[in-house]
Order: structure tokens, then sequence, then C-alpha cells
């Protein structure tokens, strides 16, 4: 029987991809892992778990962007070193891997979409570990398929979309700001992206982005979120980043082209408002 093993399984993606594995599929068994189950820094413990013939999907990660502007050492741990134990052990005993990366690995300056070939240049401690774990991947495991995302959110937990909707019943007033711009991605989606990638063992060495189609500003985000949960969202007040400080630096840009994903025949993503939308209806 084929195996899915998940880690960081008890994230918003982790969980997602567990849930949707074990419904897709009964034939299939799914083993996920949190990072208290499994310390994927640790090669031994992830040798014990990655076993022949399986497909690893690493939502594992250090994704506290600012904490890691200061804590550099543990975020490179568990963005690269985690990262290359598991590319090696899949190497090691015949196992796929799907390595999930992030936006932050470019400079945030370009006018239009990044494709999977434009250069990185992170700007952040977080940026930089996660691009030192996609060059540890691709050293240890070439065949592995890295997937870039951004503004990941889901229904549930702590994010973006839940925060807002947290916002709207505290605060007459919500200041956002708009002049960072990305593609807000449904959870949901991009689990079953990543699912779509584990079910062709033909998608294979691949660098892919994965987003919801369309952009917006984080401005644009919150207002259709008090607009999806019937708030007026003339109550969202841009903002400029300059007058947002936070430790790490956030791209201003930070589009992700889906011309990779396309061409490697898999299903392209629906629109970031339609995703919203079913994202909150599940509420």
């Amino acid at each position: 029987m084929n195996a899915i093993v998940v880690t960081g399984a008890h994230g918003q993606l982790g969980r997602r991809v567990v849930s949707l594995a074990a419904e897709r599929d009964s034939d299939v068994e799914v083993h996920g892992y949190s990072s208290a189950d499994l310390d994927i820094t640790d090669p031994g413990a992830v040798d014990a778990v990655v076993t022949a013939g399986a497909t690893v999907v690493n939502c594992a990660a250090y994704t506290a962007v600012d904490a890691a502007e200061s804590d550099e050492s543990r975020a490179m741990a568990v963005n690269a070193d985690g990262p290359r134990n598991l590319a090696r052990a899949c190497g090691r005993v015949g196992a796929r891997l799907i390595h999930i990366s992030t936006d932050y690995v470019f400079d945030g300056t370009a006018t239009e979409p990044y494709d999977v070939d434009a250069a990185t240049a992170p700007k952040s401690v977080y940026g930089r570990t996660k691009l030192a774990g996609e060059t540890a991947v691709r050293e240890e495991l070439p065949e592995a398929v890295i997937v870039r995302t951004a503004w990941v959110y889901d229904n549930t937990g702590k994010n973006f979309v839940t925060t807002m909707r947290r916002l709207e019943g505290e605060r007459e007033t919500v200041s956002v700001v708009d002049d960072q711009i990305g593609s807000p991605t449904f959870a949901l989606d991009l689990a079953a992206g990543l699912l779509e990638i584990e079910a062709d063992e033909t998608v294979t060495g691949r660098t892919l982005h994965f987003t919801n189609a369309g952009q917006a500003s984080w401005y644009d985000l919150a207002r259709a979120v008090f607009s999806g949960i019937g708030a007026d969202p003339e109550r969202v007040r841009p903002c400029s980043s300059a007058e947002y400080v936070v430790p790490a630096p956030r791209p201003a840009y930070s589009v992700l082209s889906p011309n990779a994903w396309s061409a490697a025949g898999l299903g392209a993503p629906r629109p970031w408002s339609d995703a919203l939308t079913a994202a909150l209806a599940r509420s």
C-alpha cells in the first residue's frame, strides 16, 4: 500500500493535506506528523518515518517571519537542515518529496509575476532560510518537486483572514497596508494542488508556483473579507508599509506566475476572490 507522509501536519496547510488525502483514497495510508511528533532536524527521526514508495509532503517550516530575524539558527535548522534530511532520506529509500517554499525567496521589486526561474534575492532571514531549504532539497534529491506559494490562509486558526474576522468584531475601523501586492491562497486549494502532484508521477524534478489566481493588496483582501461576512468594507482604512513597522521586510510585490504549473499539466487554480468566498462560507 502506498503511503503519504505529511510533516507539519498540525499547521493550516498540513491539516488540509492530511484530511484531503484521507478523503480522496482509502487505499492510501496517510501519516501526519506535527512538529511535536517529528523533529525534521533530527536525521534519525526522519529516517524512521520515510519508507520506500511513499510520498513525503513537507509542510513543516519555521514561519514566524518576524521572530526569525532574531532566531536565525533555529529558522535555518527547520527551513534548511530539515528539508535536507527529508530529501536525503527519500533518496536513500526511493520515496518522492514535495517540498513547500515561499514567495519570500524573491526581493519583491518586480512589476510582473515571478516565473519559477526568476532571480532569487531574499531580504529577510525567513526568505534566506527557505531559499537555503530549496537548495538543500535540489542537492540531495534532484527529482523532488518544490512548490512555492504565498499569502496562505484558512478559515480556522491564526492567519490574516481569521484575524480580519476577529478585528471586525472588536474595532470600528481597521488599518491595513495597501502597498504590498500578492495572491491570497486558500489552504484547501493549495492542499488539493499538492495532492494532484502526488497523484501524477510524471511531475518530477520541477519547481512550481501555486497560488489562487489574480492579485490583490492586503487592503483589498481585508475589504473582501469584510464584504464577505456582511460588514461594511469602508471600515477598512489603507495605510502604507512605512506606517506599519515590523522587524522583517515584506516583499512589496510577490505575485507568482502560474506558467510552470500549467506547463506541467496541472489544473488551473480558481480566482482568489472565489476561493475566499468558499472559505468564508465554511466558517
